[in-house]
């Protein structure tokens, strides 16, 4: 049997493989020899697997071992239309899958609460490979690996303390760390960078955060967090705050947001931070109604969510002149929640520097904490989906 007979005829009895992983896999020889563990993505709908399958040779029939297979229930309802196989940009999620991914995320709350955890991914390796300091990001990616019973290998600050500080290309970054590992998470400093990591790499890539580009699980926990506190994602105001020209969470938040009716933006920002045109252009194709300011106290009255931003000073290079103009412009305090509603909530995606005051903390509307523990639950869901299926 060839091997491309056997994923084939696998696949018919525990579901589809995942595009990236299938192609990873590799056939083992016979005669009793162990088989390379395949790691299959679920059919539609379908529950997941929550060990590595193994294959095994009995005479000249292939036979599945189906004791080594632990079946985890998923949620019936999801994943029936729909699949990806990397987390590059916020603009390939449809509403739909948001909905899914979400449910996914509620289930996974259940897991985290529970001390024993989960051996869904045991077996599997992440590798988290960051060119840029972070900490809720890395942390929670592989926080979440180790609660679904998965394994990391990180490096930090892999711009100076990796292979790339002697020249390697990015592509051959890649090439060497999938030989390690089932699925890689990956923070660059130049926006494009995950796209060239996925169009190269045979296993899952997910984006944590591409330079300005885009930064899609970040834009994922902050709409989860807003349905979660304001209770809908229809007909909703936000006011984006800071520095949207840098800011790459408010701009894949702001392409989540269009997909979802009746949404109103505002742009609050010193003029050398605005948003970009690219991003008023899309609202503007998708029907989305936007508005500039430079009120924040006016907007915060009509808002549901005021989302704050840093400054981001790693961004304007020698231009510390802009940076200071820029800094301090519209700070998040006592005063801005005087005029908030009792609903709404104040959301930022930290870390903050003195643009929301820590007396602003101890308010209930304040969901910034509440907010990066989502994250938790929505990296969970998308290691879980990515790597098993639905």
């Amino acid at each position: 049997m060839s091997a491309a007979s056997l994923l084939f005829s696998c696949s018919m009895h525990v579901g589809v493989f995942h595009p990236k992983l299938a192609a990873k896999s590799s056939v083992c020889c016979f005669h009793n020899q162990p088989w390379n563990y395949l790691k299959p993505k679920t059919s539609f709908g379908h529950s997941g697997i929550s060990e590595k399958s193994k294959l095994s040779r009995k005479g000249d029939e292939i036979m599945w071992r189906a004791g080594a297979l632990q079946v985890e229930s998923a949620p019936s309802s999801v994943g029936q239309n729909f699949q990806f196989d990397d987390v590059i940009e916020a603009q390939q999620f449809d509403r739909e899958t948001l909905n899914a991914i979400f449910e996914v995320a509620r289930s996974m709350e259940s897991i985290e609460s529970n001390s024993s955890g989960s051996q869904m991914l045991n077996g599997y390796l992440m590798a988290t490979l960051f060119y840029e300091p972070s900490t809720r990001t890395r942390l929670s990616f592989e926080s979440a690996m180790k609660r679904l019973g998965g394994d990391v290998l990180t490096t930090e600050n892999a711009r100076e303390f990796s292979s790339a500080a002697k020249g390697e290309t990015l592509e051959d970054t890649i090439r060497t760390i999938e030989g390690y590992s089932d699925i890689i998470v990956m923070r660059h400093f130049e926006s494009g960078a995950a796209k060239r990591a996925a169009a190269t790499a045979s296993i899952p890539v997910i984006n944590a955060g591409d330079g300005p580009g885009q930064h899609p699980t970040q834009a994922l926990l902050d709409v989860y967090t807003i349905e979660r506190e304001i209770g809908k994602l229809d007909g909703i105001r936000v006011g984006l705050v800071g520095d949207l020209a840098n800011g790459r969470t408010v701009r894949s938040l702001a392409y989540l947001l269009a997909k979802y009716e009746n949404v109103k933006i505002y742009f609050v920002s010193p003029n050398v931070v605005k948003m970009k045109d690219d991003i008023k252009e899309y609202l503007t194709s998708k029907g989305v109604e936007w508005e500039e300011s430079a009120d924040l106290m006016e907007v915060a009255s009509k808002c549901d969510v005021v989302y704050q931003t840093r400054i981001q000073k790693e961004r304007f290079g020698e231009n510390i002149d802009l940076y200071e103009e820029a800094r301090g412009k519209y700070i998040v305090n006592k005063d801005v929640l005087r005029v908030m509603q009792k609903h709404a909530v104040v959301m930022h995606p930290l870390p903050r520097l003195d643009e929301i005051t820590v007396d602003v903390d101890s308010d209930p509307r304040a969901a910034y904490f509440r907010q990066a523990k989502n994250g938790l639950y929505i990296r969970m869901a998308l290691l879980k989906v990515l790597l098993l299926g639905w």
